[in-house]
């Protein structure tokens, strides 16, 4: 098993969605950046990487018209 290498900023932003997730509070990108300190436009581009490495699923919506923007749930690490 390979060990997967984070850019700081990529493992802040992972680190904040999984510290939302586990306190049951819904990781949108507002509160993924306030989490890890960082603006909505900083965590775009870890959230899309993060994503492409599958350590991170997008979420949409699951109620038509009470879209609030998307969800960012984390995979487990192995």
């Amino acid at each position: 098993m390979h060990e997967v290498q984070l850019s700081d900023m990529e493992a802040r932003v992972y680190e904040a969605v999984a510290a939302l997730e586990a306190r049951g509070q819904v990781p949108y990108p507002d509160q993924i950046a306030e989490e890890a300190g960082l603006t909505e436009a900083e965590v775009d581009a870890p959230l899309r990487q993060l994503t492409e490495r599958n350590l991170l699923h997008r979420e949409d919506s699951p109620m038509a018209g009470l879209d609030f923007g998307p969800r960012w749930c984390a995979r487990q690490l192995a």
